[in-house]
């Protein structure tokens, strides 16, 4: 399906863009699923480590979140709308890395750096959505929050580790 015929169904490329963002979820969740059970369980874990059943929910909410803000950005006939969305896919895949990092590769150190390029990948998709949609960078506020946390709780178990 071609993108003029998606923008004629907004309902349809909302649920694109909100699958889009799911499935960079799904890929970094083949990271994490196969390391949870095993080389995850055996690390300390800080203190503010919250239970392992939160994380599922969370993420999948941000995703969503993500999804939404990116159609927002789509919809608009602005001059930076394709550079915006360029910048948000980017951040994608540099979400995904800190799965493949930490939980694939099984390094909190590697995972410390690659949150840190996400922590800023995340404020310029921020910058770009703002420049064409406020609302789209103000539902990417939850998901930076959340990251700044997961950042320290990446430190914790870097240095307890």
């Amino acid at each position: 399906m071609e993108l003029a015929s998606l923008r004629r169904r907004p309902a349809v490329e909302l649920l694109a863009w909100v699958v889009l963002a799911q499935l960079a979820g799904a890929l970094g969740s083949v990271f994490t699923v196969t390391a949870i059970g095993s080389w995850y369980a055996t690390l300390t874990r800080p203190w503010f480590a919250p239970p392992n059943w939160v994380f599922g929910p969370v993420w999948v909410t941000l995703f969503a979140l993500m999804g939404v803000a990116a159609w927002l950005v789509s919809r608009r006939d602005h001059p930076r709308r394709e550079r915006a969305l360029a910048v948000f896919v980017g951040h994608l895949v540099v979400n995904v890395a800190w799965s493949a990092a930490f939980f694939g590769l099984q390094s909190p150190a590697l995972g410390l750096a690659v949150i840190a390029v996400l922590l800023l990948a995340i404020l310029a998709t921020m910058r770009e959505f703002a420049a064409v949609d406020r609302r789209a960078a103000a539902l990417l506020a939850p998901y930076l929050l959340w990251t700044c946390f997961a950042t320290v709780l990446n430190y914790g178990f870097w240095s307890l580790n």
